[in-house]
């Protein structure tokens, strides 16, 4: 195809921007730019973009430029699998119908994902065994609810082009799905008798064939701490990268128990193996278990839980040989076994080997560290910033780009987190005017927040600040307990709808309260980020505490000691960057428009007068911060006006609360 220009990067971005019917930003503008930049000179970049900005735009459109251009290879990740699937079916196909004719080329693009969002036409065909969840299929009927998941699953294999779980709709339970899919382990390959129609197979070689692979940062984290799964690039671009490192983490995080060890050896059985010696080691591994107390293993490990690792890695390397010799008389049940021992000789080995390189900590089932019974050994990286260092970046372009990037006002916390050495930094800012649009409440009368739940002072402002809004209030908590609490005594005190993040799924509990705009919904964890929830649905938001991580978490120890031993102040390097990361994405789920108005209301006297709180509040969007009770509860009264005030009168209160707030 012929170009009918050679436009810049500018330029491309305005004929994308015009094709999607919107306004350029300047921020977007500079942010593209930066962005080509890095491509073109294999250099590192760390771009903080607001809300608002439109950076999906900004890092698509030189990524496809730079593809066709220098046939280069991009991969664009994701942190989650429904931005995934916004970048791949809206915002590229646009991007690309924009700039073919300027660039008189159309790179070629593929989504990626783990093996088991795929399909497996051989474990549908009968060709594994059933998982071993304990489970029995013949007890369950064709018109069962998991008997009609596996009858929709096998007509949907028949008409799918591509097998990926998300393009079925209405979707299945993971308990459906479990029985259709494999994980990267287990899968039988270039081995197994369906490989010629194997959709993950198939999505491989797509993605290695395209110039523009999108993926999600569990696929990174794979790539970053096991094997090489994306293949060769040119340049790297992760959207949402403050969440890489807790993601990368987590998926590198193992854990042993004595149940996952009869699992393991219960599938070696299924080959005809006898595990006779595995059994043994497994009752010896309780017991030391049973013997020890919860929490993190600093120094070197007991003695018998040392003797305990090294007999069941000898023993299941015993069982390993003799599942590989029975895989010629069936290779998918030999295939998952394998699996299962590995894992378990893997993590062995790391536990005896590399505990200079690891957080290793015992707890027990319940993830309760004041227990008195240790059940899991647990396992983590000390050091993300290496892996992402040497495995992701490795002197290639790589742009690294979210809206909290800069915490306590510089982005230094992040690069080391990330292990980038003297990357481009860049702030876009956002086209949202903050000081004007909200305030930042700091309830600075309360006492320091306790351990627990919630106190009945913080109940108490709760409760004034919700009535004050007429509703309308995301509730964002340090945990479920607190959230549950304040749940339950607003319930008791306000007519109002209270919704709790563990009543319901979380998509439909989002949907029942964008539809009532006197609604509220309490909750934590997954509530602080990722959220979208513009207009007048949530104009007040509420954050109970300073959302620290627990000071008996084994990995936050660990990592605030390896700061202390370099000299470094622990505390402000971890616990406090942590908590101005997840208080900054907090706070940002209230403006979300440029006609958005309200409150972040924080219940927790410590970031008016700890030390730190100057840092946390650096890392927080620009709103107006004051810590004048009466004049809040007023402006959210004013802004409430019966939940029916339209456009100026919000304008006009937005205006009241930047006047009430001018003193503080």
């Amino acid at each position: 195809m012929k170009k009918e220009s050679d436009p810049s990067t500018a330029g491309l971005l305005g004929l994308a921007v015009a094709a999607l019917g919107g306004d350029e930003r300047v921020g977007q503008v500079t942010m593209a730019e930066a962005v080509a930049y890095a491509l073109a000179h294999d250099s590192q970049a760390l771009i903080q973009a607001g809300t608002g900005t439109g950076k999906s735009l900004a890092y698509l459109v030189p990524a496809v430029a730079h593809a066709a251009q220098a046939e280069a290879r991009i991969i664009v990740s994701t942190a989650t699998l429904a931005l995934q699937r916004q970048v791949v079916h809206h915002d590229l196909p646009l991007v690309l119908d924009a700039l073919e004719p300027a660039l008189g080329t159309r790179p070629r693009v593929a989504l990626l994902k783990g093996r088991a969002n795929y399909l497996c036409r051989y474990r549908l065909s009968g060709g594994y065994p059933e998982p071993d969840d304990g489970l029995d299929l013949g007890g369950y009927t064709p018109v069962s609810p998991l008997g009609k998941e596996l009858a929709r699953l096998n007509a949907w294999s028949e008409e799918t082009l591509t097998g990926d779980r998300d393009d079925l709709d209405p979707g299945v339970s993971s308990l459906a799905w479990g029985r259709v899919s494999v994980s990267g382990r287990e899968c039988l390959a270039s081995t197994c008798p369906l490989a010629t129609g194997c959709f993950a197979e198939a999505a491989v070689a797509e993605a290695r064939a395209s110039e523009i692979v999108v993926t999600n940062h569990a696929m990174l984290a794979i790539e970053a701490t096991s094997h090489d799964v994306l293949g060769p690039r040119d340049g790297l671009i992760v959207d949402e990268a403050h969440e890489l490192v807790s993601r990368i983490t987590s998926s590198a995080t193992k854990e042993l128990t004595a149940h996952r060890i009869e699992a393991a050896g219960r599938a070696a059985r299924r080959c005809g193996v006898r595990t006779a010696r595995l059994d043994e080691v497994v009752r010896v591994f309780e017991r030391v278990l049973d013997g020890l107390r919860p929490g993190r293993l600093a120094f070197d490990l007991p003695e018998a839980l040392v003797g305990s690792l090294t007999d069941i890695r000898e023993s299941i390397r015993d069982v390993v040989r003799m599942v590989e010799e029975s895989q010629h008389k069936d290779a998918a049940t030999a295939k998952v076994a394998a699996a299962a021992l590995l894992e378990i000789i893997e993590f062995a080995d790391a536990a005896l080997n590399d505990t200079e390189r690891l957080v290793l900590w015992l707890a027990p089932a319940d993830g309760d560290y004041g227990g008195s019974v240790a059940e899991r050994l647990l396992a983590a990286p000390l050091d993300v910033a290496g892996l992402v260092r040497s495995r992701l970046v490795d002197d290639g372009a790589a742009i690294f780009t979210s809206a909290t990037l800069a915490l306590g006002g510089t982005f230094d916390a992040m690069a080391g987190q990330l292990g980038i050495r003297e990357p481009t930094t860049l702030d876009v800012g956002s086209p949202f005017d903050y000081s004007n649009q909200g305030v930042l409440y700091i309830a600075s009368h309360l006492d320091r927040p306790g351990t627990g739940g919630i106190g009945a002072d913080a109940i108490e402002e709760l409760v004034a600040l919700v009535e004050a809004a007429g509703g309308r209030t995301l509730g964002l908590f340090s945990s479920h307990r607190a959230a549950q609490e304040a749940t339950e005594a607003l319930r008791a005190r306000l007519d109002l709808p209270i919704l709790y993040q563990r009543d319901d799924q979380v998509a439909t509990l989002l949907a029942r309260f964008r539809k009532d705009p006197r609604a509220c919904l309490f909750g934590s964890t997954t509530l602080w980020q990722g959220v979208d929830l513009p207009g007048e649905t949530c104009q007040l938001v509420v954050i109970d505490r300073l959302p620290f991580p627990r000071p008996d978490d084994p990995i936050t120890q660990a990592r605030s000691e390896a700061v202390e031993s370099e000299g470094g102040n622990g505390f402000m390097a971890v616990s406090a960057t942590q908590a101005a990361l997840l208080l900054a994405q907090g706070a940002g789920r209230l403006i979300r428009t440029l006609t958005d108005r309200g409150v972040v209301a924080v219940l927790d006297s410590r970031l008016a007068t700890a030390r730190y709180g100057g840092f946390l509040l650096r890392s927080l969007p620009g709103l107006w911060p004051t810590t004048d009770r009466v004049a809040v509860l007023e402006a959210l009264r004013r802004l409430d006006g019966q939940g029916e005030a339209d456009g100026r009168r919000a304008e006009k209160v937005s205006s009241d609360i930047g006047q009430e707030s001018d003193g503080d």
